[in-house]
């Protein structure tokens, strides 16, 4: 049944209108864009006024002040600041959060979460975000390619697919049901992603593998909107993780964990993960040893303060989670703040399906109050996105890269709150978003 059903969803996504009447993805224009102020995501600064030559979906040339036009179309983007495209490494297209998430689970077939991840997907990029991560979920390899094959648009996405989880844990799809539910489909494994020794882990990622995942995601811990009373004990063994993080490797895949309980994260670092996702009751040891390992930090700080502020409205959450989400949630942006001051190599996230789909620019608002330096967080969803990924050819503007151009007015690092009026948006050269009036064949 379930493979009928998301057979169903994949061919949802097929059977939608294409993108910008094409069948395959819109082909890039050129295009030379006038920037008053050009963001250098590797120096951190603004460089002046700069055009941006774009020719087949790459950066041709960049090219300091506004010299004379060539044929190319322009862009008048002289009032703004252009920046590399954002990453958001955690998000979760098909959903979003809402009282009746709980219930929806046993109502909707994965049809009707590709049809609601279309619109969060266009939303996410009309809002800057370019690429994101997707940490867990069926639907979204399929809306990966969709988008790819210009049917929708959206991000560019590197998928999880389901999340690896131990049983009872954060990602077991079945906590929550009862014995009769439970009986009927059997008590999930390995292509479930749920793992109970070193054996099933490694099952798990070559299914992961076989499914087209784009990277692996382990629940290291509980978690704040699982049916589980706990939100942060460990849930997998070192052994365990090591033997997910050295079956992704034999395939490319990077392993992100997410992680609130300090004894999951110290045995996530130490077995090898790429990233620990949240990383609420992170202490000092953790701290050392994520910089010891080089393991990366993605806080998700929007869905901390969104379920903190949630657990206040009666019947919002259900009451084995609303205590964890007032508890959890109120914690990550102070943990953050310690975390960007120990030194720890910081990646933006939100884990937004949490909250809304579009919103997700506010993360570096909540940064940026932590003590975060405007500059510094544009960096963390540009350049050092890209290291999170482990892709060298986005998260700068430079020739030879993608050409994915975020604008806003005027300057955002005098005033951060300009992330949320995005103005412009292109990703591989085709505009998706663009102020009014702008584009013309000429200026003088």
């Amino acid at each position: 049944m379930r493979i009928a059903a998301l057979t169903l969803a994949l061919l949802t996504l097929a059977l939608l209108p294409p993108a910008a009447h094409a069948v395959n993805p819109p082909a890039p224009a050129s295009a030379d864009l006038h920037c008053g102020q050009l963001f250098d995501a590797r120096s951190g600064r603004l460089l002046g006024p700069h055009t941006v030559q774009v020719r087949d979906g790459r950066v041709a040339a960049v090219v300091a002040g506004i010299p004379a036009l060539s044929g190319a179309s322009a862009v008048d983007l002289r009032g703004h600041t252009c920046m590399p495209g954002w990453t958001d490494l955690h998000v979760h297209l098909e959903d979003q959060s809402s009282p009746q998430s709980y219930s929806e689970g046993f109502r909707l077939d994965p049809v009707d979460y590709a049809y609601r991840s279309v619109g969060y997907a266009e939303k996410t990029l009309l809002a800057g975000f370019t690429s994101v991560r997707d940490l867990g979920g069926d639907v979204v390899p399929h809306l990966r390619d969709a988008i790819n094959q210009g049917r929708v648009r959206g991000p560019r996405i590197f998928a999880a697919g389901r999340a690896i989880a131990t049983t009872g844990g954060h990602a077991d799809p079945t906590n929550g049901w009862n014995h009769m539910l439970s009986d009927l489909a059997g008590a999930p494994g390995p292509t479930e992603g749920v793992v109970n020794s070193v054996e099933d882990a490694r099952q798990a990622v070559r299914q992961r593998y076989k499914d087209g995942s784009d990277l692996i995601k382990i629940t290291a811990t509980g978690g704040v909107l699982s049916y589980a009373r706990s939100g942060d004990a460990p849930q997998f063994t070192v052994d365990e993780i090591k033997a997910v993080v050295d079956t992704a490797r034999d395939y490319g895949y990077r392993v992100a964990a997410h992680a609130h309980g300090t004894e999951g994260m110290k045995r996530a670092v130490l077995g090898g993960v790429t990233s620990i996702e949240h990383g609420t009751y992170m202490d000092d040891e953790v701290m050392r040893l994520m910089k010891q390992h080089g393991t990366w930090y993605v806080p998700t700080i929007y869905a901390g303060r969104f379920v903190a502020d949630k657990a206040k409205i009666d019947g919002y959450f259900p009451d084995v989670v609303r205590p964890k989400a007032a508890r959890i949630g109120a914690q990550i942006q102070e943990t953050f703040a310690r975390a960007y001051k120990a030194g720890v190599k910081i990646g933006f996230g939100t884990d937004m399906g949490v909250g809304p789909h579009g919103d997700n620019a506010r993360e570096f608002i909540y940064m940026v109050e932590a003590g975060m330096p405007a500059a510094v967080a544009l960096q963390a969803a540009t350049i050092r996105a890209a290291e999170v990924l482990g892709v060298d050819d986005q998260g700068v503007i430079e020739t030879g890269k993608r050409a994915d151009i975020v604008a806003v007015p005027g300057d955002p690092l005098a005033d951060i709150a300009r992330v949320m009026q995005v103005d412009f948006v292109m990703k591989d050269g085709t505009v998706y978003r663009q102020p009014e009036a702008t584009a013309v064949a000429g200026m003088p």
